[in-house]
Protein backbone atom coordinates (compact mmCIF):
# COMPACT_ATOMS: atom_id res chain seq x y z
CA UNK A 1 0.00 0.00 0.00
CA UNK A 2 1.35 3.69 -0.55
CA UNK A 3 2.32 5.48 2.05
CA UNK A 4 -0.60 8.78 1.22
CA UNK A 5 -4.07 7.47 -0.37
CA UNK A 6 -6.26 9.78 -1.93
CA UNK A 7 -9.94 8.31 -1.03
CA UNK A 8 -8.58 4.48 -2.22
CA UNK A 9 -9.54 2.76 0.59
CA UNK A 10 -12.61 0.99 0.21
CA UNK A 11 -11.60 -2.47 1.86
CA UNK A 12 -10.95 -0.07 4.78
CA UNK A 13 -7.08 -0.31 5.83
CA UNK A 14 -5.94 1.37 8.76
CA UNK A 15 -4.61 5.03 8.29
CA UNK A 16 -2.13 6.90 10.48
CA UNK A 17 -3.82 10.71 10.06
CA UNK A 18 -7.35 11.81 8.66
CA UNK A 19 -7.14 15.17 7.30
CA UNK A 20 -10.23 17.36 7.45
CA UNK A 21 -10.53 20.47 5.06
CA UNK A 22 -12.58 23.03 3.49
CA UNK A 23 -11.43 22.18 -0.10
CA UNK A 24 -11.74 25.86 -1.81
CA UNK A 25 -10.14 27.42 1.08
CA UNK A 26 -6.80 25.20 1.45
CA UNK A 27 -6.99 21.73 -1.11
CA UNK A 28 -4.53 23.35 -3.31
CA UNK A 29 -2.11 25.27 -0.91
CA UNK A 30 -1.64 24.39 2.71
CA UNK A 31 -3.38 20.82 2.45
CA UNK A 32 -1.75 19.49 -0.51
CA UNK A 33 1.69 20.37 0.77
CA UNK A 34 1.01 19.09 4.49
CA UNK A 35 -0.30 16.02 2.82
CA UNK A 36 2.73 15.23 0.59
CA UNK A 37 4.57 16.14 3.17
CA UNK A 38 3.39 13.41 5.38
CA UNK A 39 3.46 11.11 2.58
CA UNK A 40 6.82 11.82 2.21
CA UNK A 41 7.76 11.04 5.58
CA UNK A 42 6.34 7.76 5.66
CA UNK A 43 2.79 8.36 6.84
CA UNK A 44 -0.71 6.86 6.34
CA UNK A 45 -2.67 9.75 5.64
CA UNK A 46 -6.55 9.76 3.79
CA UNK A 47 -7.25 12.76 2.17
CA UNK A 48 -10.47 12.82 1.15
CA UNK A 49 -12.30 13.28 -2.08
CA UNK A 50 -15.41 15.29 -2.48
CA UNK A 51 -16.91 12.77 -4.89
CA UNK A 52 -17.25 10.90 -2.27
CA UNK A 53 -19.66 13.01 -0.08
CA UNK A 54 -23.03 11.47 -1.20
CA UNK A 55 -26.34 12.17 0.72
CA UNK A 56 -26.47 13.36 4.06
CA UNK A 57 -24.50 10.80 6.27
CA UNK A 58 -21.04 10.03 6.27
CA UNK A 59 -20.96 6.50 5.24
CA UNK A 60 -18.94 4.12 3.54
CA UNK A 61 -14.97 4.90 3.07
CA UNK A 62 -15.65 8.26 4.84
CA UNK A 63 -16.36 6.40 7.57
CA UNK A 64 -14.33 3.48 7.69
CA UNK A 65 -11.01 6.09 6.77
CA UNK A 66 -12.31 8.16 10.24
CA UNK A 67 -12.68 4.74 12.30
CA UNK A 68 -9.44 3.32 11.14
CA UNK A 69 -7.24 6.25 11.49
CA UNK A 70 -5.47 7.26 14.39
CA UNK A 71 -4.81 10.89 14.29
CA UNK A 72 -6.95 13.67 13.33
CA UNK A 73 -5.94 16.81 11.88
CA UNK A 74 -8.80 19.13 11.35
CA UNK A 75 -7.50 22.25 9.12
CA UNK A 76 -10.08 24.86 10.00
CA UNK A 77 -10.36 27.56 7.96
CA UNK A 78 -12.36 30.56 7.39
CA UNK A 79 -14.75 28.93 5.93
CA UNK A 80 -14.30 25.60 7.46
CA UNK A 81 -17.86 25.99 9.71
CA UNK A 82 -19.94 26.51 6.17
CA UNK A 83 -19.55 23.08 5.31
CA UNK A 84 -21.79 20.10 6.51
CA UNK A 85 -19.35 17.55 5.90
CA UNK A 86 -16.43 19.16 7.34
CA UNK A 87 -18.88 19.68 10.60
CA UNK A 88 -20.28 15.65 10.04
CA UNK A 89 -16.02 14.82 10.15
CA UNK A 90 -15.37 16.53 12.85
CA UNK A 91 -18.27 15.81 15.06
CA UNK A 92 -17.58 12.01 14.54
CA UNK A 93 -13.57 12.70 15.35
CA UNK A 94 -15.01 14.00 18.54
CA UNK A 95 -17.17 10.99 19.17
CA UNK A 96 -14.33 8.27 18.28
CA UNK A 97 -11.40 10.26 20.33
CA UNK A 98 -13.82 9.94 23.04
CA UNK A 99 -14.88 6.06 22.63
CA UNK A 100 -11.52 4.66 22.65
CA UNK A 101 -9.79 6.27 26.16
CA UNK A 102 -7.09 8.52 23.94
CA UNK A 103 -6.33 5.74 21.35
CA UNK A 104 -6.92 8.38 19.03
CA UNK A 105 -5.86 12.09 18.91
CA UNK A 106 -7.35 15.06 17.80
CA UNK A 107 -4.64 17.81 16.96
CA UNK A 108 -6.21 21.43 15.12
CA UNK A 109 -4.26 23.42 12.70
CA UNK A 110 -5.81 27.05 12.79
CA UNK A 111 -5.57 28.17 9.24
CA UNK A 112 -5.83 32.47 9.13
CA UNK A 113 -8.89 31.68 11.92
CA UNK A 114 -7.81 31.70 16.09
CA UNK A 115 -9.20 29.30 18.45
CA UNK A 116 -11.53 31.72 20.00
CA UNK A 117 -13.14 31.39 16.61
CA UNK A 118 -13.68 27.62 16.63
CA UNK A 119 -14.56 27.89 20.40
CA UNK A 120 -17.46 29.80 18.80
CA UNK A 121 -16.73 33.34 21.11
CA UNK A 122 -16.77 35.41 17.64
CA UNK A 123 -19.05 35.72 14.64
CA UNK A 124 -17.21 34.25 12.19
CA UNK A 125 -18.15 30.45 12.61
CA UNK A 126 -21.50 31.54 14.37
CA UNK A 127 -22.66 32.91 11.33
CA UNK A 128 -21.92 30.06 9.65
CA UNK A 129 -23.90 27.85 11.45
CA UNK A 130 -27.11 30.38 11.42
CA UNK A 131 -26.98 30.11 7.92
CA UNK A 132 -27.30 26.31 7.81
CA UNK A 133 -29.43 25.75 11.01
CA UNK A 134 -32.50 25.51 9.36
CA UNK A 135 -31.64 23.02 6.99
CA UNK A 136 -29.05 20.85 9.61
CA UNK A 137 -31.38 21.48 12.46
CA UNK A 138 -31.23 18.01 13.96
CA UNK A 139 -27.18 18.33 13.63
CA UNK A 140 -26.19 21.96 14.06
CA UNK A 141 -26.08 21.42 18.44
CA UNK A 142 -23.86 18.19 17.93
CA UNK A 143 -21.57 20.10 15.65
CA UNK A 144 -21.81 23.36 17.57
CA UNK A 145 -20.18 21.14 20.46
CA UNK A 146 -17.44 19.45 18.39
CA UNK A 147 -16.20 23.17 17.59
CA UNK A 148 -15.98 24.27 21.27
CA UNK A 149 -14.12 20.82 22.09
CA UNK A 150 -11.52 20.89 19.57
CA UNK A 151 -11.23 24.66 20.12
CA UNK A 152 -9.92 23.80 23.19
CA UNK A 153 -7.22 21.99 22.18
CA UNK A 154 -3.78 22.42 21.67
CA UNK A 155 -2.79 22.94 18.13
CA UNK A 156 -0.99 25.13 15.06
CA UNK A 157 -1.94 28.36 14.43
CA UNK A 158 -1.01 30.15 10.77
CA UNK A 159 -1.55 33.44 8.77
CA UNK A 160 -2.47 33.20 5.66
CA UNK A 161 0.46 34.86 4.39
CA UNK A 162 2.92 33.23 6.79
CA UNK A 163 5.35 30.95 5.92
CA UNK A 164 4.18 27.41 5.83
CA UNK A 165 7.45 25.01 5.73
CA UNK A 166 8.75 25.24 9.45
CA UNK A 167 5.18 24.58 10.34
CA UNK A 168 4.65 21.66 8.33
CA UNK A 169 7.66 19.85 9.23
CA UNK A 170 6.91 20.61 12.77
CA UNK A 171 3.53 19.06 12.33
CA UNK A 172 5.02 16.24 10.95
CA UNK A 173 7.44 15.91 13.12
CA UNK A 174 4.91 16.03 16.11
CA UNK A 175 2.73 13.31 14.24
CA UNK A 176 5.92 11.01 14.17
CA UNK A 177 6.68 11.59 17.86
CA UNK A 178 3.45 10.08 18.99
CA UNK A 179 3.00 7.59 16.65
CA UNK A 180 6.17 6.00 17.63
CA UNK A 181 5.98 4.93 13.49
CA UNK A 182 9.92 4.14 13.77
CA UNK A 183 9.54 2.07 17.20
CA UNK A 184 11.49 -0.78 17.62
CA UNK A 185 10.37 -3.98 20.22
CA UNK A 186 12.90 -4.59 23.07
CA UNK A 187 12.45 -6.95 24.92
CA UNK A 188 11.05 -6.44 28.45
CA UNK A 189 13.91 -7.78 30.40
CA UNK A 190 16.61 -4.77 29.63
CA UNK A 191 19.20 -5.05 32.30
CA UNK A 192 22.70 -3.11 32.48
CA UNK A 193 21.79 -1.11 29.60
CA UNK A 194 20.77 2.56 30.55
CA UNK A 195 24.90 3.67 31.09
CA UNK A 196 25.67 2.17 27.69
CA UNK A 197 22.80 3.70 25.84
CA UNK A 198 23.56 7.22 27.36
CA UNK A 199 27.46 6.11 26.23
CA UNK A 200 26.12 5.99 22.59
CA UNK A 201 23.75 9.09 22.41
CA UNK A 202 26.51 11.24 24.05
CA UNK A 203 28.65 10.21 21.20
CA UNK A 204 25.85 11.10 18.32
CA UNK A 205 25.84 14.68 19.88
CA UNK A 206 22.55 14.92 18.11
CA UNK A 207 22.63 18.47 18.74
CA UNK A 208 25.43 18.89 16.26
CA UNK A 209 24.76 19.76 12.85
CA UNK A 210 27.57 17.31 11.03
CA UNK A 211 26.52 13.89 10.00
CA UNK A 212 27.86 11.23 11.61
CA UNK A 213 28.67 7.67 11.56
CA UNK A 214 28.87 5.42 15.05
CA UNK A 215 29.99 1.83 14.25
CA UNK A 216 28.35 -0.64 17.35
CA UNK A 217 30.66 -3.78 17.15
CA UNK A 218 31.27 -6.82 19.32
CA UNK A 219 31.24 -10.50 19.39
CA UNK A 220 27.61 -12.37 18.63
CA UNK A 221 25.38 -12.46 20.96
CA UNK A 222 26.48 -9.56 23.27
CA UNK A 223 23.59 -7.36 22.52
CA UNK A 224 24.90 -5.05 19.74
CA UNK A 225 21.66 -5.11 18.41
CA UNK A 226 19.59 -4.52 21.91
CA UNK A 227 21.43 -1.70 22.21
CA UNK A 228 20.90 -0.02 18.67
CA UNK A 229 16.98 -0.27 18.92
CA UNK A 230 17.00 1.27 22.34
CA UNK A 231 19.01 4.05 21.11
CA UNK A 232 16.73 4.27 18.08
CA UNK A 233 13.73 4.57 20.26
CA UNK A 234 15.04 7.14 22.28
CA UNK A 235 16.32 8.94 19.23
CA UNK A 236 13.62 8.78 16.26
CA UNK A 237 11.52 11.74 17.42
CA UNK A 238 14.62 14.25 16.67
CA UNK A 239 14.81 13.47 13.25
CA UNK A 240 12.54 14.20 10.17
CA UNK A 241 12.96 10.39 9.31
CA UNK A 242 13.99 6.84 10.33
CA UNK A 243 14.59 3.73 9.56
CA UNK A 244 16.02 0.54 10.88
CA UNK A 245 17.49 -2.02 8.56
CA UNK A 246 17.27 -5.22 10.15
CA UNK A 247 19.60 -8.04 9.72
CA UNK A 248 21.19 -6.90 7.08
CA UNK A 249 23.63 -9.42 6.46
CA UNK A 250 20.65 -12.09 6.47
CA UNK A 251 18.92 -10.04 4.22
CA UNK A 252 21.79 -9.15 1.68
CA UNK A 253 21.99 -13.18 1.26
CA UNK A 254 18.72 -13.81 0.33
CA UNK A 255 17.56 -10.97 -1.66
CA UNK A 256 20.78 -8.64 -2.75
CA UNK A 257 21.76 -5.75 -2.06
CA UNK A 258 19.43 -3.83 -4.76
CA UNK A 259 16.49 -5.40 -1.77
CA UNK A 260 17.69 -3.36 0.73
CA UNK A 261 18.45 -0.70 -1.02
CA UNK A 262 14.45 -0.68 -1.44
CA UNK A 263 13.76 -1.28 1.93
CA UNK A 264 16.35 1.69 3.23
CA UNK A 265 14.14 4.17 1.35
CA UNK A 266 10.35 2.48 1.53
CA UNK A 267 10.37 4.07 4.56
CA UNK A 268 10.90 7.87 2.51
CA UNK A 269 9.03 6.79 -1.05
CA UNK A 270 6.06 4.96 -1.66
CA UNK A 271 6.41 2.24 -3.09
CA UNK A 272 6.06 3.07 -7.01
CA UNK A 273 9.23 5.27 -6.81
CA UNK A 274 11.05 2.96 -5.03
CA UNK A 275 10.13 0.19 -7.58
CA UNK A 276 11.99 2.52 -9.99
CA UNK A 277 15.56 0.63 -8.56
CA UNK A 278 17.11 -1.58 -11.14
CA UNK A 279 20.09 -1.83 -10.10
CA UNK A 280 22.55 -1.25 -7.32
CA UNK A 281 23.67 2.05 -8.50
CA UNK A 282 20.77 3.06 -9.28
CA UNK A 283 19.56 2.91 -5.87
CA UNK A 284 22.70 4.35 -4.81
CA UNK A 285 21.66 7.50 -6.91
CA UNK A 286 18.37 7.66 -5.71
CA UNK A 287 19.75 7.45 -2.11
CA UNK A 288 21.58 10.21 -2.19
CA UNK A 289 19.31 12.22 -4.68
CA UNK A 290 16.30 11.32 -1.63
CA UNK A 291 18.19 11.81 1.92
CA UNK A 292 20.69 14.50 0.93
CA UNK A 293 18.40 17.24 1.97
CA UNK A 294 16.78 15.25 4.65
CA UNK A 295 18.10 14.60 8.54
CA UNK A 296 17.63 11.19 9.50
CA UNK A 297 18.31 8.79 11.76
CA UNK A 298 19.64 5.16 10.08
CA UNK A 299 20.26 2.14 11.64
CA UNK A 300 21.73 -0.80 9.39
CA UNK A 301 21.79 -4.00 12.10
CA UNK A 302 24.21 -6.28 11.29
CA UNK A 303 26.90 -5.11 8.37
CA UNK A 304 29.36 -7.76 7.45
CA UNK A 305 30.61 -7.19 4.46
CA UNK A 306 31.78 -3.87 2.95
CA UNK A 307 29.40 -3.95 -0.21
CA UNK A 308 26.60 -3.78 1.55
CA UNK A 309 27.97 -0.23 3.68
CA UNK A 310 28.72 1.28 0.22
CA UNK A 311 25.43 0.32 -1.38
CA UNK A 312 23.43 1.99 1.33
CA UNK A 313 25.42 5.01 2.90
CA UNK A 314 28.89 5.21 1.78
CA UNK A 315 29.30 8.74 2.50
CA UNK A 316 28.35 12.04 4.89
CA UNK A 317 27.15 13.45 1.56
CA UNK A 318 24.86 11.48 1.05
CA UNK A 319 22.82 12.57 4.13
CA UNK A 320 21.13 16.23 5.07
CA UNK A 321 22.76 18.00 7.79
CA UNK A 322 21.93 16.58 11.38
CA UNK A 323 21.69 13.12 10.16
CA UNK A 324 22.93 9.99 11.93
CA UNK A 325 24.05 6.92 10.26
CA UNK A 326 24.35 3.98 13.20
CA UNK A 327 25.41 0.43 12.14
CA UNK A 328 25.96 -2.46 14.18
CA UNK A 329 28.57 -5.15 12.93
CA UNK A 330 31.02 -8.13 14.07
CA UNK A 331 33.25 -7.37 12.18
CA UNK A 332 35.19 -3.72 12.15
CA UNK A 333 36.88 -4.55 9.19
CA UNK A 334 33.89 -3.48 7.18
CA UNK A 335 34.55 -0.07 8.03
CA UNK A 336 37.27 -0.04 5.74
CA UNK A 337 35.69 1.41 2.59
CA UNK A 338 37.74 2.16 0.00
CA UNK A 339 36.71 4.52 -2.86
CA UNK A 340 37.54 7.22 -5.56
CA UNK A 341 37.37 9.81 -2.06
CA UNK A 342 37.10 7.79 0.55
CA UNK A 343 41.07 6.49 -0.06
CA UNK A 344 41.73 3.42 2.78
CA UNK A 345 41.01 2.85 6.37
CA UNK A 346 37.66 3.51 8.55
CA UNK A 347 35.38 5.99 6.56
CA UNK A 348 37.32 8.87 5.95
CA UNK A 349 35.29 11.30 4.66
CA UNK A 350 32.70 10.62 7.58
CA UNK A 351 32.44 11.51 10.97
CA UNK A 352 32.85 8.09 12.70
CA UNK A 353 33.25 6.84 15.66
CA UNK A 354 33.28 3.41 17.26
CA UNK A 355 31.37 1.84 20.67
CA UNK A 356 32.26 -1.36 21.39
CA UNK A 357 30.01 -3.53 23.37
CA UNK A 358 31.30 -5.98 26.05
CA UNK A 359 30.21 -9.01 28.19
CA UNK A 360 28.03 -7.72 31.09
CA UNK A 361 28.88 -7.14 34.77
CA UNK A 362 28.47 -10.03 36.45
CA UNK A 363 25.20 -8.76 39.00
CA UNK A 364 24.02 -7.20 35.57
CA UNK A 365 23.81 -11.16 34.04
CA UNK A 366 22.97 -12.90 37.16
CA UNK A 367 19.94 -10.13 37.24
CA UNK A 368 19.12 -11.08 33.58
CA UNK A 369 19.39 -14.90 34.23
CA UNK A 370 17.29 -14.37 37.21
CA UNK A 371 14.78 -12.94 35.33
CA UNK A 372 14.28 -15.67 32.63
CA UNK A 373 14.61 -18.62 34.58
CA UNK A 374 12.29 -16.85 38.02
CA UNK A 375 10.77 -14.50 36.90
CA UNK A 376 12.41 -12.42 39.37
CA UNK A 377 15.30 -9.76 40.22
CA UNK A 378 17.49 -12.45 42.48
CA UNK A 379 17.67 -16.59 42.57
CA UNK A 380 15.86 -18.42 45.41
CA UNK A 381 18.46 -19.03 48.02
CA UNK A 382 18.71 -22.74 47.38
CA UNK A 383 19.02 -22.08 43.79
CA UNK A 384 22.03 -18.90 44.17
CA UNK A 385 25.10 -21.14 43.87
CA UNK A 386 24.11 -23.00 40.69
CA UNK A 387 22.85 -19.59 39.13
CA UNK A 388 26.21 -18.07 40.08
CA UNK A 389 27.97 -20.92 38.37
CA UNK A 390 26.03 -21.30 35.11
CA UNK A 391 26.08 -17.73 34.98
CA UNK A 392 30.25 -17.67 35.05
CA UNK A 393 30.46 -20.91 32.45
CA UNK A 394 28.04 -19.03 29.93
CA UNK A 395 30.49 -15.40 30.14
CA UNK A 396 28.34 -12.91 30.74
CA UNK A 397 26.69 -13.10 27.12
CA UNK A 398 23.38 -11.66 27.45
CA UNK A 399 22.24 -14.23 24.55
CA UNK A 400 23.43 -17.00 26.40
CA UNK A 401 21.85 -16.07 29.44
CA UNK A 402 18.45 -15.31 27.71
CA UNK A 403 18.57 -18.70 26.13
CA UNK A 404 20.02 -21.01 29.28
CA UNK A 405 17.73 -18.93 31.82
CA UNK A 406 14.48 -19.73 29.86
CA UNK A 407 15.66 -23.01 29.55
CA UNK A 408 16.14 -23.88 32.96
CA UNK A 409 12.94 -22.37 34.22
CA UNK A 410 11.14 -24.66 36.31
CA UNK A 411 13.29 -27.09 35.74
CA UNK A 412 14.23 -29.37 38.91
CA UNK A 413 17.89 -28.86 40.54
CA UNK A 414 19.03 -32.10 39.18
CA UNK A 415 17.99 -31.03 35.76
CA UNK A 416 20.11 -27.75 36.47
CA UNK A 417 23.38 -30.06 37.25
CA UNK A 418 23.16 -32.08 34.34
CA UNK A 419 22.77 -28.61 31.70
CA UNK A 420 25.61 -27.05 33.52
CA UNK A 421 27.86 -30.52 32.76
CA UNK A 422 27.17 -29.86 29.29
CA UNK A 423 27.79 -25.95 29.12
CA UNK A 424 31.33 -26.75 30.81
CA UNK A 425 31.35 -28.90 27.21
CA UNK A 426 30.42 -26.61 24.65
CA UNK A 427 27.66 -23.55 24.47
CA UNK A 428 24.34 -24.27 23.61
CA UNK A 429 22.85 -25.39 20.45
CA UNK A 430 21.10 -21.24 19.61
CA UNK A 431 24.87 -19.78 21.06
CA UNK A 432 26.63 -22.34 18.90
CA UNK A 433 24.67 -21.23 15.98
CA UNK A 434 24.65 -17.64 16.40
CA UNK A 435 29.25 -17.85 16.55
CA UNK A 436 29.42 -20.02 13.95
CA UNK A 437 28.26 -17.60 11.68
CA UNK A 438 31.32 -15.85 12.02
CA UNK A 439 33.47 -18.88 12.12
CA UNK A 440 32.58 -19.90 8.92
CA UNK A 441 33.76 -17.03 7.37
CA UNK A 442 37.13 -17.92 7.93
CA UNK A 443 39.58 -19.60 5.53
CA UNK A 444 41.03 -22.71 6.28
CA UNK A 445 43.90 -21.10 7.73
CA UNK A 446 42.16 -18.74 9.93
CA UNK A 447 40.42 -21.62 11.11
CA UNK A 448 43.34 -23.47 12.18
CA UNK A 449 44.75 -20.72 13.76
CA UNK A 450 41.62 -19.63 15.88
CA UNK A 451 41.22 -23.46 16.71
CA UNK A 452 44.53 -23.75 17.81
CA UNK A 453 44.12 -20.58 20.50
CA UNK A 454 40.54 -22.33 21.21
CA UNK A 455 42.42 -25.10 22.59
CA UNK A 456 45.93 -24.58 23.54
CA UNK A 457 46.63 -20.55 23.67
CA UNK A 458 44.22 -18.29 25.73
CA UNK A 459 45.86 -16.14 27.95
CA UNK A 460 49.21 -17.59 26.48
CA UNK A 461 51.92 -15.11 25.05
CA UNK A 462 51.37 -14.95 21.51
CA UNK A 463 55.49 -15.44 20.70
CA UNK A 464 56.21 -18.84 20.28
CA UNK A 465 52.63 -20.45 18.30
CA UNK A 466 53.78 -17.21 15.61
CA UNK A 467 56.88 -19.89 15.02
CA UNK A 468 54.74 -22.54 14.65
CA UNK A 469 51.90 -21.20 12.52
CA UNK A 470 54.86 -19.41 10.32
CA UNK A 471 55.97 -23.11 9.36
CA UNK A 472 52.44 -23.82 8.87
CA UNK A 473 51.90 -21.18 6.22
CA UNK A 474 49.28 -20.14 8.13
CA UNK A 475 50.34 -16.36 7.61
CA UNK A 476 50.04 -15.35 11.60
CA UNK A 477 50.24 -11.81 11.42
CA UNK A 478 47.22 -11.45 9.20
CA UNK A 479 45.63 -14.40 10.43
CA UNK A 480 45.83 -12.72 14.16
CA UNK A 481 44.30 -9.09 12.47
CA UNK A 482 41.83 -11.26 11.26
CA UNK A 483 40.58 -12.87 13.92
CA UNK A 484 40.73 -9.22 16.29
CA UNK A 485 38.54 -7.47 13.11
CA UNK A 486 36.27 -10.33 13.97
CA UNK A 487 35.32 -10.22 17.45
CA UNK A 488 36.55 -13.61 17.69
CA UNK A 489 39.93 -12.58 19.84
CA UNK A 490 41.36 -9.85 21.38
CA UNK A 491 45.48 -9.49 22.09
CA UNK A 492 45.93 -7.87 25.94
CA UNK A 493 48.45 -6.30 27.56
CA UNK A 494 50.23 -6.06 24.15
CA UNK A 495 51.01 -10.05 23.18
CA UNK A 496 48.60 -12.51 25.15
CA UNK A 497 45.69 -13.67 23.55
CA UNK A 498 42.16 -13.33 25.28
CA UNK A 499 38.99 -15.20 23.93
CA UNK A 500 35.73 -15.34 25.63
CA UNK A 501 34.52 -18.22 27.03
CA UNK A 502 32.14 -18.93 25.11
CA UNK A 503 34.17 -18.57 21.81
CA UNK A 504 36.62 -20.51 23.25
CA UNK A 505 33.79 -23.31 23.97
CA UNK A 506 32.97 -23.06 20.54
CA UNK A 507 36.24 -24.04 19.08
CA UNK A 508 36.51 -26.98 21.35
CA UNK A 509 33.08 -28.13 20.68
CA UNK A 510 34.12 -28.06 16.93
CA UNK A 511 37.19 -30.07 17.53
CA UNK A 512 35.43 -32.31 19.58
CA UNK A 513 32.63 -33.44 17.07
CA UNK A 514 35.63 -34.22 14.90
CA UNK A 515 35.22 -37.60 16.59
CA UNK A 516 32.87 -37.80 20.30
CA UNK A 517 34.63 -40.85 21.54
CA UNK A 518 37.90 -41.10 20.20
CA UNK A 519 39.86 -38.49 20.91
CA UNK A 520 42.64 -40.30 19.29
CA UNK A 521 40.90 -39.23 15.88
CA UNK A 522 40.28 -35.58 16.61
CA UNK A 523 42.68 -32.57 15.28
CA UNK A 524 43.79 -31.90 18.66
CA UNK A 525 43.74 -32.83 22.36
CA UNK A 526 43.96 -30.06 25.22
CA UNK A 527 42.48 -32.53 28.24
CA UNK A 528 45.12 -33.69 30.56
CA UNK A 529 42.74 -36.56 31.13
CA UNK A 530 42.67 -37.62 27.84
CA UNK A 531 46.05 -37.20 26.32
CA UNK A 532 48.18 -39.90 28.20
CA UNK A 533 45.89 -42.25 26.57
CA UNK A 534 46.67 -41.47 23.22
CA UNK A 535 50.62 -42.67 23.15
CA UNK A 536 49.34 -45.98 23.97
CA UNK A 537 46.51 -46.21 21.40
CA UNK A 538 48.71 -45.10 18.68
CA UNK A 539 51.51 -47.89 20.18
CA UNK A 540 48.39 -50.77 19.49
Amino acid sequence: MERGSNSQASSGPSYEVFLSFRGPDTRHGFTDCLYHGMVAAGILVFRDDESLRVGERIGGELLRAIENSKIYIPIFSTNYASSPWCLRELAYMVECASKLNGNKEILPIFFDVEPVDVKLKTNLYRQNLSQIQKTFRSEVKSWEKALIDVGKRKGWNLKKDEGQGNLIQSVIQAILAKLNVSYKNVTEHLVGVDDRVEAIIKMLDVKSDSVQFLAIHGMGGVGKTTLAKVVFNRLSSQFQGCNFLSDVRESSERHGLVYLQKQLLSKFLDSGSVNQIYDVDGGINMIKRVLCNKKVLIVLDDIDEDKQLKSLAAKENWFGSGSRIIITTRYKNVLMIDGESIGEGPLKSANISTYEVHEMEFHHALKLFSRHAFRRETPPDDYVSLSEKVVSTLGKLPLALEVTGSSLSTKSQEFWVDTLKKLEKAPSKEVQKTLMITYERLDDAQRQVFLDIACFFVNEDKTYPFYMWDDCECFPNNTIEVLCLMSLIKIKDGNTFWMHDQVRDLGRAIVHEENFKDPCERSRVWNHREAPSIPKAKEV
